[in-house]
């Protein structure tokens, strides 16, 4: 005798699953298959430039400073005009496309150059001579602002950003900058040199010292210095003017009677001339007589006259032009002012009538 004794279930047995085991495992691989697409394109997103062949150059014109007087107050100024291409391949050649605009960090660093030995400042030369300048990222010229990169302490890299001007199929763009150079005026720039007694230029190439950084990204912005590299070269270049500059003082005689001896006085003749220039320094004949080697004064709304003499030591021989007995002083630049004695003498002769007598002598510097 046989009795059916039903098995207990829980739940509603109307909902189990009896679908085959084949089923089961494919839509298990598929949900897996689904959250590595997802991975994998986060992970483009995040990082997605540098497997396609997309590249970063720069071009820049020199530095050139042109005329730079070392003896000037003013500081001088020049500045150099760069491009920055950037290329874009196809972002995605099969779908899913990649909808975030692409990126790129572009990090330009301006190494030290030939002729110097850090960035704080940087020198352009000419041989063994030095000459201090810097390069910054804008005008302000401030120590913050230091055109750089990495190793060099206290500088940075011109750093931009720029985003691809097509969503799919990439393309080219193309952003300026510019590079501001600074020579300051001051002590360092009087003791620079010129030779030969010639306009002379100082310089510096960096075509082995200038390179770019850039790293193609969406959405978290790289460090600079990181990603592909490459170079490009660029010289600064300064010439050096040879000038000099001429001041003088008055000579005054004073006031007197009579010319039974000699009177004598003193003024100054003053020359600033760049370090190791020659000069020369010549005074001219006078407004009134016109002659180097017979200076004469005239009365005030008169027409007499007093002679004298001027020389570069007491009772020397005439200073004038070289000509008719007279000479000239000579001397070599140092950058700084050097002051001369101009001494005055009236020799004995016939007094003339009272009254202020006077001349006007032109000294000109000669270089």
């Amino acid at each position: 005798m046989h009795s059916d004794i039903p098995l207990p279930t829980q739940g509603r047995a109307g909902l189990a699953d009896h679908r085959p085991l084949a089923l089961r495992a494919g839509r298990a691989a598929g949900a897996v298959n689904a959250a590595l697409r997802c991975l994998a394109l986060l992970a483009a997103l995040l990082w997605a430039g540098q497997a396609r062949a997309d590249i970063c150059s720069v071009t820049m014109s020199d530095v050139v400073f042109a005329g730079v007087s070392p003896i000037s107050p003013a500081d001088a100024y020049a500045s150099a005009s760069g491009n920055v291409k950037c290329t874009w391949a196809l972002l995605s050649p099969t779908p899913p496309y990649i909808l975030l605009l692409p990126k790129v960090l572009v990090c330009i660093h301006i190494g030290i150059g030939t002729n110097a030995t850090g960035a704080s400042p940087r020198t352009l030369g000419n041989g063994a001579n030095r000459l201090e300048y810097n390069l910054y990222r804008d005008a302000t010229y401030s120590p913050a602002s230091v055109a750089g990169g990495s190793g060099i302490a206290g500088t940075s890299p011109i750093a931009m950003v720029l985003v691809s001007p097509n969503l799919l199929i990439g393309g080219t763009l193309n952003a300026p900058f510019t590079l501001f150079g600074k020579i300051p005026a001051g002590p360092a720039l009087r003791a620079v040199k010129t030779v030969d007694n010639a306009d002379t230029v100082y310089s510096s190439s960096f075509a082995a010292a200038a390179t770019i950084t850039y790293t193609y990204f969406n959405l978290l912005t790289p460090a600079c210095g990181s990603g592909a590299s490459a170079s490009f070269p660029f010289n600064v270049q300064a010439t050096v003017v040879n000038n000099c500059n001429i001041s003088t003082t008055p000579l005054h005689f004073g006031a007197g009677s009579v010319l039974s001896g000699p009177v004598r006085a003193q003024g100054s003749v003053s020359v600033q001339c760049v370090n190791n220039n020659a000069f020369q320094i010549a005074l001219n004949g006078g407004s009134v007589a016109g002659a180097v080697g017979a200076r004469q004064m005239r009365r005030v709304g008169g027409a007499e006259r007093i002679n004298y003499q001027l020389s570069g030591s007491l009772d020397g021989p005439p200073w004038g032009d070289g000509t008719l007995g007279t000479t000239m002083l000579s001397g070599t630049g140092t950058g700084e002012v050097l002051p001369m004695i101009l001494y005055g003498r009236v020799p004995v002769q016939a007094s003339p009538r009272p009254g202020d007598y006077s001349d006007t002598v032109t000294a000109t510097v000669v270089f």
